[in-house]
């Protein structure tokens, strides 16, 4: 089971890697964040449901003070960069099992590759 999860989670990671070379919709990322909205925010110490975006590129997992994370959250021990956050985007349940988060993930490599696109932008 593990190997057929590495290989979906690898084609989705490699999916993301052409789509992204592609240029992304900023525009689009932006809508899709909607559905990130209830739990997120963008502004630092702003914890709601999940825990803050803000500066989410380059910063460790499970990681923002002031938010209780999962134990998996806690000890995947990754950084989050665009190929981490697209696999989380696309399965998280499946690229961090045991983790807190709800959401089913974004299937659609494009719709990924936007909302990480406007995450670079607005996580700053």
């Amino acid at each position: 089971m593990s190997r057929i999860l590495f290989s979906a989670v690898t084609a989705l990671v490699l999916g993301f890697s052409a789509v992204s070379a592609q240029a992304a919709d900023v525009e689009a990322g932006k809508k899709s964040f909607a559905k990130c909205r209830a739990c997120h925010q963008l502004a630092a110490g702003k914890n709601g449901v999940g825990p803050s975006l803000h500066g989410l590129f380059g910063r460790k997992s499970g990681s923002v003070e002031g938010f209780k994370y999962s134990d998996a959250m806690k000890a995947k021990g990754i950084t989050w960069d665009e190929t981490t956050l697209a696999a989380y985007i696309a399965d998280p349940k499946g690229y961090i099992p045991g983790n807190k988060m709800v959401f089913p993930g974004i299937k659609k490599e494009s719709e990924v590759a936007d909302l990480i696109a406007y995450l670079k932008e607005a996580t700053k």
